[in-house]
């Protein structure tokens, strides 16, 4: 009757933690599993994707200050 009562505990034990951590980190999780789920998709086109993504560097995109324009240097 003992060994049927730890493995009960352990069972339930491993459910909990299971659990904890699905509730935890339920925003990381969400995205790997998106992620997964496009990447498996053989109908998916990263190419047709028409979310608008936001820049690497926003700092240097959005600053219009004075200052910075007279310091600007045309590159081509």
């Amino acid at each position: 009757m003992g060994a049927i009562t730890s493995a009960v505990i352990a069972v339930v034990g491993v459910l909990l933690g299971w659990i904890t951590i699905e509730i935890a980190c339920k925003p990381c999780l969400e995205k790997g599993r998106e992620a997964i789920d496009r990447s498996l998709n053989p109908d998916y086109d990263p190419d047709d994707d028409t979310a608008i993504r936001a820049p690497l560097n926003p700092t240097a995109v959005s600053d219009q200050s004075p200052a910075a324009s007279s310091a600007t240097v045309k590159a081509v």
